[in-house]
């Protein structure tokens, strides 16, 4: 028996899972929460763009997670032992920049910085250089065009410069302090391999090419006369990142004999090369040409890939066209909206303060509702919005409520509103002439919630496909670990023996395609109009059309 460990770490907790590489059957798996914030995430009342971790998290919550995916394993399948794992691949959220020291430790390990907020991992999330990311947007327009042409045109508050410059600006004694900074999904493969330099550190070309503006064709990261226009701080901090980022195909490493004696595991295997999550999640949803996976959780991300013998157009509003980005000798494009279940979180768990419970009553309620019955329409901005507006200075919008609104009805609005937010990215990368011919959901509000996944088929048109695994992040992660130990000449190969799709699709009804067709036209006018693509935007007639459509669907 030859087996691999895939490790993902999400927003609130870090998993690990235990794959078999001959036909892909999940032996084990734990989840380990992060102990420090709330829900793993340090947070500001104060600034609701800011979100940061405790790297030490991080490593407290791996052995955890490993050492019991571990025991799953061997309790249930007597054969396994750890001497079976031949490879481990570690998947992370991203942009999540690290400042790290000279040796390569995370400064908010150390007791001078323990309880900086700049001095921890600056989380996909945290949104607080949003100005320093429209003056990146700005500079590049006018002295490098190319740089932000293959991110959609426009610089995210989400990613690596921004972050970094505004640490810069506002904590420049952090900024000072730290030797590099090092995206969270190379740094975790980095501990793991013992490395105390962090030059040394492989860097992955997902996080690099996605995140930081990497690109080969312009000799890697942004030259030093551009950032100087940053600051020449920044262009200093270049010499000490890296002039290199690798695919897939390359490891980071392997497992160092301290990291081996602590979780267990056999020294000298191979690290894979870090990977953000959803990339790892396409390659454990099998993804291929023409393939959409949507990875569905607190926010979702979009991934599709074009072999790298064909020329992709640039596509405005998009994260990111990125050779080897997810798969090896494909571009990997990305897009994404920057909340999904943390909308349905707000609603349910803050505003109305409940539980699993009212989760699920809820959901009963609105699955009774025909489309376009309440009258309601929403944007799907609670957290900005990151394609294809690419705008973090957006909120969330609840149009058409009445004194006779219920909770159900606006949990189905907010529902509606992630899947014409999805059907807006659909559209706009197949304008772009990128294939979509089937859509892969993973992630558990694919698996959990069958009324949204109706509903995102029917406001698409679209078949709507679950991935195997409710761990794809983490198969994907230890489908990379099989290649790497050369289990498997390829990931396409490695892909057909390990990963699956679940017995469940949903098909889209004609009926409610039609409604939704009439109720997506009149989000994309809400959308245009508070989101600057049409300021001359007539909205007088949209609450009226709304009552309408309501009117006819109680008939």
């Amino acid at each position: 028996m030859k087996c691999s460990l895939g490790i993902d770490y999400g927003t609130n907790s870090v998993r690990a899972l235990v794959v078999r590489c001959d036909n892909g059957e999940e032996l084990g798996s734990f989840v380990a929460g992060y102990p420090s914030g709330k829900d793993g995430v340090l947070i500001d009342p104060k600034d609701h763009h800011l979100a940061r971790q405790h790297p030490p998290d991080y490593l407290v919550g791996l052995e955890l997670c490993v050492k019991g995916a571990l025991a799953a394993a061997a309790k249930k399948n007597k054969a396994f032992t750890p001497a079976t794992i031949i490879g481990l691949g570690v998947d992370t959220t991203g942009s999540s920049p690290i400042p790290v020291d000279s040796a390569n430790r995370a400064l908010a390990s150390l007791p001078k910085w323990k309880k900086n907020p700049a001095a921890q991992c600056w989380l996909w999330r945290d949104h607080t250089s949003w100005q320093e990311a429209a003056r990146i947007t700005e500079l590049a327009a006018k002295h490098r065009p190319e740089y932000i042409a293959k991110c959609g045109n426009t610089y995210s508050s989400e990613w690596f410069w921004s972050k970094i410059w505004h640490c810069l600006k506002t904590a420049p004694d952090v900024f000072q302090a730290a030797y590099s900074w090092v995206e969270m999904c190379d740094w975790i493969p980095s501990v793991l391999c013992g490395i105390e330099d962090p030059k040394q550190i492989k860097r992955g070309i997902c996080a690099a090419g996605h995140k930081a503006l990497y690109c080969d064709e312009w000799g890697g990261l942004p030259d030093k006369k551009f950032l100087s226009l940053l600051s020449p701080k920044l262009a200093e901090l270049r010499d000490r990142l890296y002039d290199k980022a690798h695919d897939a195909n390359t490891a980071a490493g392997t497992l160092s004999s301290t990291w081996g004696k602590k979780l267990g595991l056999p020294a000298g295997i191979p690290v894979a090369i870090g990977e953000m999550d959803v990339h790892y999640g396409a390659i454990g949803s099998g993804v291929r040409e023409g393939t959409l996976v949507k990875v569905i959780g607190t926010s979702t991300c979009d991934c599709a890939v074009v072999p790298a013998t064909k020329k992709v157009k640039d596509i405005p509003g998009i994260c990111g066209i990125v050779k080897g980005a997810i798969l090896p000798g494909f571009y990997g494009v990305e897009a994404g909206q920057s909340a999904v279940g943390d909308i349905f979180k707000w609603w349910i768990e803050s505003v109305c303060e409940g539980d699993a419970a009212l989760y699920a009553s809820l959901a009963k309620e609105a699955a009774k509702l025909q489309p376009g019955g309440s009258g309601l329409l929403a944007l799907d901005w609670n957290n900005g919005n990151r394609t294809v507006l690419v705008d973090p200075m957006l909120s969330g919008l609840l149009l058409g409520t009445t004194l006779h609104t219920t909770k159900a009805e606006i949990y189905r609005a907010l529902i509606e509103a992630t899947a014409f937010g999805a059907r807006a990215i659909i559209e706009r990368i197949e304008e772009y002439g990128v294939p979509v011919k089937r859509i892969v959901c993973a992630g558990g509000i694919a698996e959990k919630n069958p009324l949204l996944m109706q509903i995102y088929a029917d406001v698409t048109g679209r078949t709507m496909l679950v991935a195997g695994s409710s761990q794809a992040c983490a198969l994907g992660a230890a489908v990379s670990a099989a290649v790497l130990a050369g289990v498997f000449k390829d990931f396409p190969a490695a892909q057909k023996a390990m990963t699956s799709l679940k017995d469940i699709e949903y098909k889209p009804r004609a009926a409610a395609r039609k409604t939704y067709n009439r109720l997506y036209a009149l989000y994309k006018t809400l959308h245009d109009a508070f989101g600057g693509v049409n300021r001359q935007a007539d909205l007088s007639g949209v609450m009226k059309e709304l009552l309408t459509i309501k009117s006819h669907s109680q008939k």
